[in-house]
């Protein structure tokens, strides 16, 4: 039997930076060919939003895109960020310019506006070091209603403490950001990640009924189910590799001087 091959969805422009590419009704990617992730158009009814944004460094070219599909900046309502690191949030100051509503789950807008470098990864992207201000803390369970589109804020942390995913039911449009990849692929586990939380993440995924994942980079993949099934495989396989990892240490000479300082931290001054 012949291997699937993915569904290919229209192009519609394309610049020397990125592409506009048609996901389903009034949903467009931005896909970046450098680092930058992806970004989501979402022209709703009543308001529009775009999640994530990408680098600052990429936002004229994110521009031409979204002119050409009919959005520019100041046509939509709000930005959505899926957690802190750079290459998702790096352009979100332009719209803070434009007075555009940012959103973002507590604990990423915390990093954010405290601009904690060490989580948002600024070391890895050459972004400049402006503030990026969160008008919206997001939680579980929230709903951004856009009129033809209904948006279920899920907390899927895992590769961050502060992931979020975005899930339309109705048109079964799941927005993963970095939870989950085309391919099963992970989007690895930092600083405040956990695979334990990665999995029960996966696993809460795998019971929606998705039928388009549109994630923080690569392809548009109308295979989620087999998407998420590979996942939780590596994800698990992934966990007993560090068991492993923690068997092969000793741990009790690790730990003993971390101990030992905490035994005289408890101590009475005599």
């Amino acid at each position: 039997m012949s291997e699937r091959k993915p569904t290919a969805f229209p192009i519609l422009m394309k610049n020397d930076i990125c592409s506009l590419i048609q996901a389903a009704d009034d949903v467009y990617q931005i896909r970046f060919s450098n680092r930058a992730a992806n970004a989501y158009l979402v022209r709703g009814s009543a308001r529009t939003i775009l999640i994530d944004v990408g680098l600052s460094s990429n936002y004229p070219a994110m521009v031409e895109c979204l002119t050409f599909a009919g959005c520019p900046p100041e046509k939509i309502d709000m930005v959505v960020l899926s957690h802190e690191h750079l290459d998702h949030i790096g352009a979100a100051w332009h719209f803070n310019e434009r007075r555009t509503y940012v959103a973002a789950h507590r604990l990423a807008a915390n990093k954010i506006m405290l601009r904690d470098d060490f989580s948002m990864l600024r070391k890895m992207f050459n972004e400049p070091n402006v503030p990026i201000n969160i008008d919206i803390w997001l939680e579980e369970g929230n709903l951004i209603d856009l009129g033809n589109f209904r948006l279920n804020v899920m907390y899927t942390p895992g590769h961050t403490s502060a992931c979020i995913t975005l899930f339309e039911q109705e048109k079964g449009l799941l927005f993963a950001a970095d939870t989950l990849m085309p391919g099963g692929v992970m989007g690895g586990v930092f600083g405040s990640g956990s695979i334990a939380d990665y999995i029960q993440s996966l696993e809460r995924i795998k019971g929606l009924n998705t039928k388009l994942l549109l994630s923080g980079h690569g392809r548009l993949s109308d295979t989620p189910q087999e998407d998420v099934r590979i996942a939780i495989a590596r994800s698990h396989g992934l966990l007993e590799d560090t068991a492993q990892l923690f068997d092969a240490l000793d741990t009790r000479s690790n730990f003993d001087p971390i101990m030992q300082s905490v035994r005289d931290l408890n101590k009475l001054d005599d």
